[in-house]
């Protein structure tokens, strides 16, 4: 190692160690890489390197191929989903609208005509059952009525109770 190494590796040891230590490490390294030095690895034999570069030959064309038919299956794919998803948006935007429809609780015939209750047959019989009562309960208020005035009262509201069934079954 030269001097320049050798004194930025003591600075960077004296960052998290003290002087004392941070000498003793980089003597340490400067041993380490002496004994390297005197003892060098051998060099693996040039049939075993010929050997491994041919397999690594073998190998390598089977894994581009895997490579680039992958990337072609994913280009298939996204084309196809680019596809059905431009088929589904031009069937949902290119439909032109219709004439508007509403719903509605009441029937189109009773509002073509100009009075509703005598339109539709529910609402004109509830229409006179309601007016009946209100008679009859004119007559009790009013004491009119002297035959049997708590006979009648209870059925009035016999019916009252019958119309309020009839009107929320339907």
């Amino acid at each position: 190692m030269n001097s320049q190494n050798d004194e930025n590796l003591k600075e960077l040891f004296e960052r998290f160690l003290s002087a004392e230590q941070a000498e003793s490490g980089v003597e340490d390294i400067q041993k380490g890489e002496q004994i390297l030095c005197e003892h060098p690895a051998p060099e693996p034999d040039s049939m075993l390197i010929a050997n491994i570069k041919a397999e690594i030959a073998m190998r390598l064309p089977a894994k581009r191929t895997n490579v680039f038919t992958k990337i072609a299956y994913r280009a298939a794919y996204a084309a196809a989903a680019i596809m059905i998803i431009a088929a589904v948006s031009l069937s949902l935007f290119d439909k032109k609208p219709g004439p508007i429809q509403y719903g509605s609780i009441i029937p189109t015939a009773v509002w073509d005509g100009d009075d509703i209750a005598t339109d539709d047959v529910d609402l004109a019989i509830y229409t006179i059952e309601i007016e009946q009562i209100e008679d009859e309960l004119r007559t009790l208020q009013s004491g009119e009525g002297t035959d049997n005035s708590g006979g009648s009262l209870s059925e009035l509201e016999m019916e009252l109770i019958a119309i309020n069934n009839d009107f929320w079954k339907e």
